[in-house]
């Protein structure tokens, strides 16, 4: 296929790199230009506007945050878009935006499709992620041989691209729950004198088997969150987006609440740029460890 790319942050970076190695044309466009000389290389062809990368089978975007996003996908760009382009967002947004961003599309004749991922930089360089998308059944049809080569599998959530944002915010909340009850965990067993490795040693047996415990449990009984595979700053990001959501529908999240204010504590000390897993710090620090 034909793919315009925009936004080559790590993540960006990764998953360009195995549309080229299955054989896509890719041309990529970012904000900061040195960080797309590198895919030349392997064969990118590098546009000097969003514009030049919003043309062909399909455009990949993977931004920020909804300021980047808004700042980028503007509405002279999609007025100026080819009709039928199928626009394949893989960030995490908000709902309102979402909503905002497939109204905006439709009413150009485009078509806009959800595509938030599961799984940091090292998830998206083995071509391993999981991907929830959402939008018109056959534009996601169209792109699924892409989404084949950057993800392990595709979990098509449904026909509004916003319920794929839920989803991805509600995985990422339970994610954030998790780093947080593993980080007071620790604070409770070495309290009394237990090893953190051999409290995840017991608890990763059986009970919670699977990545994030294993993981993030190892990165806070080290205390290692450099470097950070996912970011403080992005966890409170999404965090907060969840939360949005929540209101929006009069739906209560309070440990949504302690999450985002443990982050913002991390963040307030400094510790934004470090990894997830610093919330156990947050936990050490107000146990006065």
């Amino acid at each position: 296929m034909d793919i315009g790319f925009i936004g080559l942050g790590e993540m960006g970076v990764a998953m360009v790199r195995n549309m080229l190695k299955a054989g896509h044309t890719v041309r990529v466009w970012n904000r900061s230009p040195e960080r797309a000389q590198p895919l030349v290389a392997e064969g990118a062809a590098v546009v000097g506007s969003p514009a030049e990368a919003f043309t062909g089978d399909a455009v990949f975007s993977m931004l920020a945050d909804d300021t980047a996003l808004r700042e980028v996908i503007d509405a002279t760009l999609l007025e100026h878009a080819p009709r039928g382009l199928i626009h394949v967002n893989m960030a995490t947004i908000s709902v309102a935006l979402a909503e905002e961003l497939a109204h905006a599309h439709a009413t150009r004749g485009l078509h806009y499709v959800a595509a938030p991922v599961l799984g940091r930089p090292d998830v998206a360089a083995a071509g391993k992620l999981t991907i929830v998308a959402g939008g018109p059944a056959e534009a996601i049809e169209r792109v699924q041989p892409v989404l084949d080569v950057i993800g392990q599998k595709t979990w098509r959530i449904g026909s509004q691209p916003q319920q794929a944002n839920v989803m991805k915010l509600a995985a990422n909340f339970t994610l954030a729950s998790a780093v947080e009850t593993l980080g007071e965990a620790a604070s409770l067993v070495t309290a009394h004198g237990v090893a953190m490795q051999d409290f995840l040693d017991v608890i990763t047996a059986g009970l919670f088997t699977g990545p994030v415990y294993q993981g993030y449990g190892k990165l806070i009984a080290e205390r290692r969150y450099e470097p950070a595979l996912f970011k403080a700053r992005l966890g409170l990001k999404d965090v907060r987006l969840a939360l949005a959501a929540a209101d929006a529908v009069s739906t209560p999240m309070p440990v949504g609440s302690l999450v985002r204010d443990n982050l913002i504590d991390a963040i307030a000390h400094g510790d934004g740029e470090k990894d997830f897993a610093v919330l156990g710090e947050v936990s050490a620090r107000r146990a006065g460890r």
